[in-house]
């Protein structure tokens, strides 16, 4: 076997001895092990459901009065318009859950690579590249996002496109200050030194070097999105109806009556966006706290 072969395979069973210990950190970390179950039976929940019970979630029972309290039928009782509650609340977390998710993913596929180019190549791309994300963090992000949804047109798509392109500077951010200290490492040094190219540099042994933060990073900005959306769509300006989320069915539950008389409305839509938040930052603690080899746990 080649030297080269032999420094692969030790590479390897360090990185996989890296991982074990990760995972092994992670499943010790109590409460992020019961968030993730916590967080797994709610996607299931909401994708799964209504097929399982063949809810719809758009469709007026005239066969019961509109603003019926939960019963038989419709476990979470009637909106004003006589839909089905628990329908619209397992429909509205997979929206919100989309929304969150996919926004934090535009956001770390543009911040990562524009943080890894400016902490990489320093100089002009460093000062255009952070002091863009500079204009980007200085505006009130609720109002930027209110100005540009209304602009653009309140839609679910809208939606996640604005909030993850505007969420990019905190990854980039992140990003680019692993990236200079990895940069001066000895193995990026040895790599330059023998002609590797700056693409196959930052893909290979940069970025990997890097993304740990990152990981941590997109948990905290999920919740993040989520909670966004959530309020966009309680001020009128997110998802609109008759699509459903969690966050204008309780815009749809403003007046007194409903807060006092029907809680069965807008309780469920609001403790689930507080465990969903609650699951998902432990979850980005339990990954922080095993991928920090300085913690014992």
């Amino acid at each position: 076997m080649t030297k080269e072969a032999v420094s692969r395979a030790a590479a390897k069973d360090t990185s996989n001895s890296y991982f074990r210990d990760v995972v092994r950190r992670f499943r010790k970390h109590k409460l992020a092990m019961i968030s993730l179950f916590v967080l797994a039976v709610e996607v299931l929940a909401v994708i799964f459901l209504p097929i399982c019970l063949n809810l719809d979630p758009y469709t007026t029972d005239y066969s019961t009065y509109f603003g019926a309290p939960p019963s038989a039928a419709h476990w979470l009782g009637t909106d004003d318009i006589g839909r089905d509650s628990f329908a619209r609340f397992l429909y509205g977390g997979r929206v919100s859950l989309q929304v969150g998710i996919l926004s934090a993913i535009i956001s770390l596929v543009v911040g990562v690579p524009l943080g890894l180019l400016a902490g990489y190549y320093r100089g002009w791309v460093d000062v255009v590249i952070m002091r863009l994300a500079d204009i980007f963090m200085s505006f009130p992000s609720m109002v930027l996002i209110l100005v540009l949804v209304s602009v653009l047109g309140p839609s679910i798509a809208t939606v996640t496109v604005v909030i993850g392109i505007l969420g990019w500077p905190r990854f980039a951010r992140t990003i680019y200050g692993n990236v200079l200290s990895v940069r001066e490492s000895e193995y990026v040094e040895a790599a330059r030194a023998i002609g590797t190219k700056d693409l196959s540099i930052m893909t290979k042994y940069i970025l990997p070097n890097s993304f740990a933060p990152v990981l941590i990073a997109f948990t905290f900005r999920a919740a993040q999105a989520i909670i966004t959306e959530s309020a966009l769509s309680f001020l009128g300006m997110g998802v609109q109806a008759p699509q459903a989320s969690w966050g204008n069915i309780l815009y749809e539950a403003q007046s007194i009556s409903v807060l006092a008389m029907r809680p069965w409305l807008w309780v469920p839509p609001g403790v689930a966006l507080l465990v969903t938040i609650l699951c998902i930052n432990f979850i980005g603690d339990g990954m922080r706290d095993a991928l920090d080899t300085k913690m014992v746990l």
